[in-house]
């Protein structure tokens, strides 16, 4: 296990996530098919190029699902005892096919339960784009909020 136990989480605390992933065709495919989702910005390529966009985007549920798995390892990796909510969800920005994707975590909140035993832990979760040029910026394609419930160090033991 290499998540963090809610005694370790520190409050203000960013994490540059080490991981990142490069979003294929398929994979928005795969995932569009999975969630039954058939919106044609996602799928039709001739639809697509007649939006403001001229061509397909990513599902953002991707995007924002891509963004947690990316933090877990360092983050909640067999620490967690379970999701407890997403807020504040915001896509500023599409993701296109090819692009890059890495995140980073703030700790934001943390709270012991009522009876003392786990933790309640509120992470600002951001994906951006990685550039292909080091002289281009990445951009800001997802944020939110997640909520999780920790082990204490002593509950896993």
């Amino acid at each position: 296990m290499t998540g963090l136990y809610y005694e370790d989480f520190e409050v203000g605390e960013t994490i540059e996530h080490g991981k990142r992933r490069t979003i294929s065709e398929s994979d928005n495919q795969r995932f569009c098919d999975l969630t039954m989702n058939q919106q044609p910005l996602h799928l039709d390529a001739v639809f697509a190029g007649e939006t403001q966009f001229g061509e397909r985007l990513v599902n953002g549920l991707l995007t924002m699902s891509l963004a947690v798995g990316l933090g877990i390892p360092d983050m909640t990796d067999g620490t967690i005892v379970a999701n407890l909510g997403y807020e504040n969800v915001e896509h500023p920005t599409p993701v296109f096919h090819g692009d890059t994707i890495r995140a980073q975590s703030t700790v934001t909140d943390k709270r012991e339960t009522s009876e003392g035993d786990r933790g309640v832990v509120t992470i600002h979760v951001e994906a951006f784009t990685v550039p292909m040029e080091p002289a281009e910026e990445g951009r800001l394609v997802c944020s939110f909020d997640r909520t999780v419930l920790s082990l204490k160090r002593e509950q896993a033991d």
